[in-house]
């Protein structure tokens, strides 16, 4: 066995069905604890902003670049490894100086390089994409709270939370035609229009609590951002199920890796920044 890997194999032999059922009351008793654990841990670092925010998401790039590598890198080489996250390093240093704007443009200029020094090792174009994929969704919490400040990422983060709640929920419930068979077979459109319901209640919520101006725009930009983040989370089952590996690693119990839980958020953060800069900004909705 190699020492880099990205998680369990996707292709298991079938188990029956009273295993099956086991099986899954006990990985959902171990979800909900692992929730239990992380979710307070990460709001009260949102809360507390600053150098403790920020070195939470310091922590999470170094660990999500990390799984993107043994993802994609078809050889687990140490050398993809290391490099990306010195790679992912100097872009957080760049953030720190010279802000998101800047930290782009190096991670972007970083991944390149980061894809040609591994040549043809890694089998995969992706190798290089990581570190600008990850820096976006980085730079827009990051930018989401020292801007707006801890309403708005508060926002997006319960949107996106709420959109995994209500298309689980739905998806469960309702079944029917699937999303993206292809990518994701348990997603379903039922669960898709679940997630976006669920996104306008808890944006909206939010958006009252938290004084916005026009806090009824909560219920057109929140199902907005729920359908980002399904997008975010397709990339990411897309990525995973082109290199046959089931989660980007084993590091949170019941929930696989930092990937699985913050494909969408990493999508959706930057998009609602972009948004509440530009258009957000010209409403005046918060």
């Amino acid at each position: 066995m190699k020492s880099f890997t990205a998680g369990s194999d996707a292709s298991a032999p079938p188990q029956p069905a009273a295993a099956k059922a086991a099986s899954k009351v006990a990985d959902l008793k171990i979800r909900v604890l692992s929730a239990l654990v992380l979710g307070p841990v990460v709001l009260l670092a949102v809360w507390a902003g600053g150098w403790v925010f920020r070195g939470l998401l310091a922590v999470s790039a170094l660990v999500a670049i990390g799984e993107w590598v043994l993802m994609v890198a078809s050889d687990r080489t140490p050398e993809a490894f290391w490099h990306s996250l010195l790679a992912m390093l100097v872009v957080m240093v760049v953030y720190a100086l010279g802000g998101p704007a800047a930290a782009l443009a190096v991670a972007v200029a970083l991944g390149f390089i980061v894809q040609a020094s591994a040549g043809g090792s890694t089998g995969s174009w992706l190798l290089g994409l990581g570190i600008p994929y990850v820096t976006a969704g980085v730079a827009g919490l990051a930018w989401l709270r020292e801007n707006p400040g801890l309403p708005l990422v508060i926002f997006c983060l319960f949107a996106v939370w709420a959109t995994d709640i209500g298309a689980y929920a739905a998806g469960r419930a309702i079944g029917g035609p699937k999303l993206a068979p292809r990518i994701s077979p348990k997603k379903t459109w039922a669960g898709l229009i679940g997630g976006m319901v669920a996104a306008g209640v808890f944006g909206v919520a939010v958006a009252f609590a938290a004084g916005a101006a026009q806090p009824w725009l909560a219920l057109l930009v929140a199902p907005l951002l729920a359908v980002v983040g399904q997008a975010g989370d397709l990339f990411e089952s897309w990525v995973k199920r082109r290199f046959n590996v089931k989660d980007s690693s084993n590091l949170i119990p019941g929930h696989g890796g930092l990937l699985d839980r913050i494909d969408g958020l990493l999508v959706a953060a930057p998009v609602l920044a972009v948004f509440h800069a530009t258009l957000g900004k010209s409403w005046q909705w918060w």
